[in-house]
C-alpha cells in the first residue's frame, strides 16, 4: 500500500503543479509559508515564496508516533508523509475544500509527528480508535483523516465520535482529489 499512497501522491501533486502553470503561469506560492526555511522554495519575495517539491531526505517512518502511542503506524500515512518535501496543497473533494497536509521540511516534519501524537492521545483519552490527520477542511471542527485500522479515509468531527466515511484507502481518496488554485 505504501508504492500505491506514494504513486497517488505524486499523481495529485504533479496535477496540482500543472494547475498553477496553466492558471497562473508559474509555480505554487504560498504567503503562510514566507520566511519559512525549506529546501522547496525556489524564490521568494513580495511577502510569498514559490516552491516546488523536493525529495523526502530523513528516514522514511514515523517510528516517533507510533514510540510514543505504542502502535504501529498505517503504512499509508507514513507514505504520505514521507515522500515529499512540498507546501500543503489546496484541493477539492467531491466539492468539499480541503489543504492536502504536506512536511515543508524537516524542522516540520518534527513538528507534524508531535501535532500526530498529540492527536492520537487525545483520542486515547476519549476512547476512541486511532486516525491519522491528512487534511484540513475549511471548519476548524472537521478534519479528514485515516482510521488507522482499516486504512479508510474519513471525514471527522473532532471531539467526538463521529466519522463519515470518504473512501477505501488514501491512494482512493488522492486519486479524487482536484487541485484548486
Amino acid at each position: 500500500m505504501t508504492g500505491h499512497t506514494a504513486d497517488a501522491l505524486r499523481d495529485f501533486t504533479r496535477r496540482y503543479l500543472e494547475s498553477w502553470e496553466q492558471q497562473r503561469g508559474h509555480g505554487p506560492e504560498s504567503e503562510a509559508l514566507y520566511g519559512v526555511p525549506s529546501p522547496c522554495i525556489v524564490s521568494s519575495g513580495d511577502a510569498v515564496v514559490r516552491w516546488r517539491p523536493q525529495p523526502f531526505t530523513l528516514a522514511k517512518n514515523l517510528d516517533a508516533v507510533g514510540r510514543a502511542l505504542e502502535i504501529r503506524i498505517n503504512e499509508q500515512v507514513v507514505a504520505l508523509y514521507t515522500s515529499q518535501f512540498a507546501g500543503d496543497m489546496d484541493a477539492e473533494f467531491m466539492g468539499r475544500p480541503i489543504a492536502l497536509l504536506q512536511t515543508w521540511s524537516e524542522a516540520d516534519f518534527t513538528r507534524v509527528q508531535e501535532n500526530l501524537i498529540g492527536h492520537l492521545v487525545m483520542q486515547r483519552r476519549l476512547k476512541q480508535t486511532p486516525t491519522l490527520f491528512v487534511a484540513t477542511t475549511a471548519s476548524e471542527l472537521e478534519i479528514i483523516a485515516v482510521d488507522n485500522l482499516t486504512g479508510a479515509v474519513v471525514l471527522e468531527k473532532l471531539g467526538t465520535s463521529i466519522r463519515q466515511p470518504l473512501a477505501g484507502d488514501l491512494p482512493q481518496f488522492l486519486a479524487a482529489l482536484r487541485p484548486a488554485i
